[in-house]
């Protein structure tokens, strides 16, 4: 159950950091509160609209982009200008939020292999218990490997460095 748990939060930090997630949710909501206050400052005269509070306002907000279709029609013109350029704001940043998240998320580890090596190394490790003797000795070459080639790649950069600061 805590490894459920950690791989939870891991879930939700790698979508939180790593995905366009939370900025387009931030878009969505002051969005949803500059257009809710527009529609009511175009609607709150007219003696025939339902918004005719800010409340009422945000609930329109919400039901007229989801498509659910219980959303009164403004009856001003700025209103309806207002509420159909919402409905298409709205509907670009929710739906956009979902495929940019999803996408972003899954296309990660194409973007970055070393850091899916490492998570399979990571994911591997937290299983200790339930490897067996043959996948726990391909672990420890793995990781012996990793080890070595770092070591190069470390040892190549001493180099490297060493070369600039005997030019200078």
């Amino acid at each position: 159950m805590k490894r459920r748990h950690w791989r939870l939060q891991r879930f939700v930090r790698d979508v939180l950091v790593h995905t366009p997630f939370l900025v387009m949710v931030l878009a969505l909501v002051g969005f949803w509160l500059l257009f809710a206050a527009g529609l009511l400052l175009a609607e709150r005269q007219a003696e025939t609209s339902h918004v005719d509070a800010f409340g009422a306002a945000l609930y329109w907000g919400v039901a007229a982009f989801s498509t659910a279709g219980i959303a009164e029609a403004p009856v001003t013109a700025a209103g309806r200008l207002i509420g159909a350029v919402w409905i298409v704001i709205g509907s670009v940043l929710f739906f956009g939020a979902i495929v940019a998240t999803v996408t972003a998320y899954f296309m990660r580890p194409l973007q970055r292999p070393a850091r899916q090596i490492i998570d399979t190394i990571e994911y591997n490790l937290e299983r200790m218990d339930d490897l067996s003797v043959e996948e726990l000795e391909l672990l420890k070459e793995t990781t012996d490997g990793l080890i070595e080639h770092m070591e190069q790649v470390r040892a190549r950069a001493l180099r490297e460095r060493s070369r600039v600061s005997l030019r200078e």
